[in-house]
């Protein structure tokens, strides 16, 4: 199911930020289709954590860029992590498609961690990480705007990171922006 498999993909990203300034793209890309203009599949992310918080992202790449439906996505992200993660962090998860809550689960990182045979594991020693994870992107993915945040949280409930994903998979055709 696509919700699920979105977010085993950013709790890849969450998970990989337990180790879950604004880094969006600049104005979509453009496409000519018939001769109209028409923006382009598109993603993006930025922090809405703390300067204070445990996990700082220092950047997230994801292959093949734009995300492509039907098609395996490998997500990498760069952090710092600077007090140690132990069991028992968590990760609020928010998948929305405008006004419409798809997910909304609270997820275990060192369990998700474990379940997609991360390459870091509980307990994660402060120090600077570089994670990659692939996740396959179903077909059947509606092409519509998605909005995910991830917030984390240490065992203790103090804030571990947060970060606001976008993800745009634009119709063959389509009458409005």
């Amino acid at each position: 199911m696509f919700p699920r498999s979105l977010s085993a993909l950013f709790i890849a990203a969450s998970l990989v930020c337990a180790v879950s300034a604004s880094a969006l793209p600049g104005p979509p890309q453009l496409a000519l289709l018939t001769g109209n203009a028409q923006a382009a599949d598109s993603w993006g992310w930025e922090s809405c954590g703390e300067t204070t918080d445990s996990v700082q992202i220092k950047s997230i790449a994801v292959s093949p860029d734009p995300p492509k439906i039907g098609a395996d996505l490998t997500v990498t992200v760069d952090l710092q992590v600077e007090e140690t993660i132990e069991e028992g962090a968590t990760a609020d998860v928010l998948v929305k498609v405008g006004r419409i809550k798809l997910l909304q689960q609270t997820f275990d990182l060192c369990d998700e961690a474990r379940k997609a045979n991360a390459t870091v594991s509980c307990p994660v020693e402060p120090g600077v990480y570089s994670i990659v994870q692939t996740v396959a992107l179903p077909k059947e993915v509606p092409k519509l705007k998605y909005v995910i945040n991830v917030q984390g949280y240490t065992k203790d409930e103090e804030p571990l990171t947060c970060v606001d994903l976008t993800v745009q998979f634009r119709p063959f055709f389509q009458l409005w922006e």
